[in-house]
């Protein structure tokens, strides 16, 4: 065992929970490595499209032909985020059935490419599978978290309002983005028709009045520009890279190490307990090993649950940790499938000015207190409202180039899209191919997951609701449908990895803490036992921060 490849903990990924459970661990005084599979990328200076107008693009965002070989499958081939984008040669897949994996392989990973919206749980959420009879019971609930909320919320900065509704818990909040007028009036008629259905500021991790935490952070508020996902100069939004991992490497405890690809954990059956991690090189394809009395996996869900699968030994011969069966599993997402738009006739003396990051959001409202449905848990609610410009395209010559020149208001248009929670199933699952590697050497990772008709019944009723809604609000062209899109198209994987009481039917304890093999914790979308209906990236970096923190004072205790 090498001492200079020897540290207290090892965090596997950097994006929003990894760079938590970075912070929390060098804050505590580990010297703690940090495995980002792809490359470094330093706040500010490597943000190359950050604040460029249109013009200062070559092809105004369109990607030249030749640019685009070797990038067919990537989700970011626009001028303005092509420096994200994934080589369709970095990682291949087997799809057994349509899903669509979005990954971000950089320092930072989805941190800087997530839509930014930071909604707490309730226990109507921690308490759905025992009370609905899905999964397994979560072994927390809210008040076990609670406190880690406002922890990771006052650091990052939360735009939003205190709305006073037990489904969706308040939080620590700077000022909320405003409604414009036409989402004012879709709230108002809401209130008016339905009373129980609360529109609501969707809160939103953006810097809107910053407080000294953040100054020291080096970041700023946000400009409204809504180019976030380029990276922001202004530090206005929260992304690892412009807080979390400038604040562990401040501590003088972080070595962040880029192209690394992890390859498995090791597992000493003397010891019974992990002892490093094994990484690939992705310059030098070298196999290195790293050692650590701790190690955090925050790979993003279908890595971490690829890793643990591809870390046997004669103890775990199916995956580490994996006695109950259970590891790559139970996989589920949020179902975006429910779309929505119309337009509205009044406010033709307004228009809007600046750019709001955010939107309006509409909390579930189907099944919270009692079943009502003929489907299981529910469903939330994307609104943004806005007026757009347009420019007539009659004539040729000159009159063509007045015309296009005088850009003309239109009229208000609203759109709506879902967020239902889908509930995870045994047979919607990942594992690994018994023979096809990639390029490292790793077998590929092949995908099982398809919709259940709890989903297909979900859909429908936003159909339903969302239709009558918009009608009851007076809009008009409205349009309703299903996009049928493939699972996974969102974003927001799941599972595999899942808490629960009994090291029987799931992997991790209350603790996010491997029941199998206790110096190892999962704290990112792998360890969900349900979803929700809430963008899920909060209550990841909260489990990470808890669990940080959980996990050195046992180290403090000689129990790990």
């Amino acid at each position: 065992m090498s001492k200079k490849h020897t540290y207290d903990a090892i965090v596997i990924g950097s994006g929003a929970s990894g760079g938590w459970a970075a912070k929390e661990l060098c804050e505590r005084g580990l010297k703690t490595l940090v495995l980002e599979r792809g490359r470094a990328v330093k706040h500010i200076s490597d943000y190359p499209t950050a604040s460029k107008a249109p013009w200062e693009f070559e092809h105004r965002g369109t990607v030249a032909l030749d640019k685009k070989v070797g990038f067919q499958n990537s989700a970011f081939l626009r001028e303005e985020t092509a420096h994200w984008a994934l080589p369709d040669d970095e990682q291949p897949v087997v799809y057994e059935k349509p899903f669509r994996w979005v990954r971000g392989y950089h320092e930072g990973g989805k941190s800087l490419l997530w839509a930014r919206q930071t909604q707490r749980w309730s226990d109507l959420d921690f308490d759905g599978p025992l009370r609905d009879g899905f999964a397994v019971d979560w072994p927390i609930r809210y008040k076990d978290i609670e406190k880690w909320y406002s922890h990771v919320e006052k650091f990052i900065g939360v735009a939003g309002n205190r709305d006073g509704l037990l489904e969706l818990p308040d939080g620590e909040f700077q000022t909320a983005f405003e409604f414009n007028c036409l989402e004012q009036h879709f709230k108002e008629t809401l209130d008016k028709v339905y009373g129980d259905r609360k529109l609501i500021s969707g809160r939103c991790a953006h810097l809107t009045a910053p407080k000294d935490i953040h100054y020291q952070q080096g970041r700023g508020k946000c400009q409204g520009q809504k180019m976030c996902n380029r990276g922001c100069n202004f530090g206005g939004y929260f992304s690892s890279n412009a807080s979390t991992l400038p604040w562990a490497a401040h501590t003088g405890n972080m070595t962040l190490r880029p192209h690394s690809v992890v390859h498995s954990i090791i597992f000493d059956e003397k010891k019974n307990r992990a002892t490093g991690v094994r990484i690939i090189d992705s310059n030098s394809n070298e196999m290195v090993e790293y050692f650590a009395k701790i190690i955090f996996v925050n790979a993003s869900a279908i890595n971490t649950n690829a890793i643990l699968l591809n870390s046997k030994s004669n103890r775990f011969q199916e995956g580490l940790g994996n006695d109950s069966g259970v590891l790559g599993k139970y996989i589920s997402w949020h179902n975006y499938r429910g779309k929505a738009n119309a337009n509205y006739d009044g406010f033709k003396e307004k228009r809007t000015e600046g750019g709001n990051p955010s939107n309006a959001y509409l909390p579930r409202f189907r099944n919270l207190h009692k079943q009502e449905t003929d489907f299981l848990r529910g469903y939330a609610i994307g609104i943004g409202g806005g007026r757009g410009e347009f420019s007539p395209k009659d004539g040729i010559g000159i009159e063509l180039k007045n015309n296009l020149l005088s850009r003309q208001w239109g009229s208000w248009g609203i759109a709506a899209w879902m967020m239902g929670e889908s509930i995870p199933t045994e047979k919607n699952h990942v594992r690994l191919h018994e023979n096809l590697k990639d390029k490292y050497g790793i077998p590929q990772i092949v995908f099982s997951c398809d919709w259940t008709e709890n989903d297909d019944r979900m859909v429908e009723d936003f159909i339903t609701q969302t239709q009558e809604m918009f009608e009851k609000a007076g809009f008009r062209n409205i349009s309703v449908s299903d996009s049928h899109a493939a699972p996974g198209s969102d974003i927001h994987e799941m599972g595999g990895v899942r808490m629960g009481h009994d090291p029987k039917t799931s992997m991790l304890n209350k603790w996010n803490q491997l029941h199998a093999c206790k110096n190892v914790f999962i704290t990112d979308g792998a360890s969900m036992t349900s979803t929700g209906t809430q963008n899920p990236t909060l209550t990841y970096m909260a489990f990470a921060a808890r669990s940080a923190n959980y996990a050195v004072d046992e180290l403090n205790r000689k129990n790990l």
